[in-house]
């Protein structure tokens, strides 16, 4: 495997890289990457065969589209790289844009037409192009009828201005839906759900990822690495049972468990044996689980970046795979439960039987 080992991103033409370049960090703030250290990680991954760019326009209030527009441009790369970016937090009020986080604009924000089309005509001119490969909507915003969503989304690629679109951070009922409509109405659905997905964090294969399955989504992780704990930075003794990690995660969800040290050991010892680091087989695990199209990645060097492309060239072995899938493996809630070998043996008369694309 390499970064020009292409995947088709969901039940689409697009293909795309198996590791994206993720572009939170380029831009001022805590975790932030200048522009010529933003310039120099651009570079890195696209000499290493990269062609898949993620941005948002909530990223450094809209700083990241501005660099990643500024470098497509000096490279003459356009026709050459997937470019994604997003829509659906409120620039005027998200301590994610670096404002003070006071009310604002409430039709600066969600996935209603009114900002869909504000959001669309800002990042096309910050990225400095006049169309987006693949429109994602940041957050599911509770509000707007998906319905709404759908035909905005799909106007847009109708006319030309993006050529794909797609989800993230939503329940998996939400993208079914959208896909039902699509084909249902005969207009362009989403391709892809990106969703936080790492050895410390399976909970969506419950529903998400059998969704994606059926509607043809890709599945695209984000925080790979779990905010950094799966680098192996971290020591149990170091830190306190309700330590949080750094980093820009809304959710808050503290990676410091006693089952996430135990998968860490694990981790760990595959690295050992591959003479690699633990981030590296982190990433080779994600990438080469079912259903996912590609990975995202971030840095805020290139260094941290080169060693986070040769997971690209990295190969689990079987046992190595089975070792990390086993002790990772999520509880059972109720929707995993139902499709579990017991409920399945109980079905088919005590027989084993194994679904379509299992």
């Amino acid at each position: 495997m390499s970064l020009s080992n292409f995947r088709a991103l969901g039940r689409s033409g697009l293909v795309v890289s198996p590791l994206c370049l993720g572009t939170m960090t380029f831009g001022p703030g805590d975790w932030g990457a200048d522009e010529d250290a933003s310039r120099e990680i651009f570079n890195v991954y696209r000499n290493s065969g990269g062609n898949f760019v993620d941005t948002a326009d909530i990223y450094s209030g809209g700083v990241s589209e501005e660099f990643v527009g500024k470098f497509i441009e000096e490279t003459k790369s356009r026709d050459e790289i997937v470019l994604a970016t997003k829509f659906g937090f409120n620039g005027s009020s998200s301590p994610l844009s670096g404002s003070s986080g006071a009310p604002g604009n409430p039709h600066a924000g969600g996935a209603g037409a009114k900002n869909i089309h504000r959001a669309l005509d800002a990042s096309l001119n910050r990225l400095g192009t006049d169309y987006i490969d693949l429109y994602w909507m940041h957050i599911w915003d509770g509000v707007t009828p998906v319905e709404e969503i759908v035909q905005t989304l799909s106007d847009l690629v109708r006319a030309g201005k993006i050529r794909h679109y797609a989800f993230s951070d939503m329940p998996a009922w939400v993208a079914m839906k959208a896909a039902t409509i699509a084909s249902e109405r005969r207009v362009p659905g989403p391709i892809a759900m990106q969703v936080e997905y790492s050895l410390v964090a399976r909970d969506v294969e419950a529903e998400h990822f059998p969704a994606a399955r059926e509607a043809g989504m890709g599945v695209m992780p984000w925080s790979p690495l779990a905010g950094g704990f799966l680098t192996g930075k971290y020591n149990r003794e170091d830190t306190g049972e309700t330590g949080r990690l750094s980093g820009a995660n809304p959710f808050g969800d503290t990676k410091f468990a006693d089952r996430n040290w135990v998968i860490l050991d694990t981790l760990r010892d595959v690295a050992t044996e591959l003479g690699c680091e633990p981030a590296q087989v982190a990433l080779a695990w994600a990438m080469a689980r079912p259903g996912v199209a590609s990975t995202i990645v971030g840095a805020r060097t290139a260094t941290q970046l080169k060693g986070n492309i040769e997971a690209a060239n990295l190969e689990l072995s079987h046992d190595q795979m089975g070792r990390l899938n086993e002790v990772s493996k999520p509880t059972d809630g109720f929707t995993s439960s139902l499709a579990s070998p017991m409920i399945r043996q109980m079905i088919y008369g005590g027989n084993e039987v194994t679904g379509w694309g299992e």
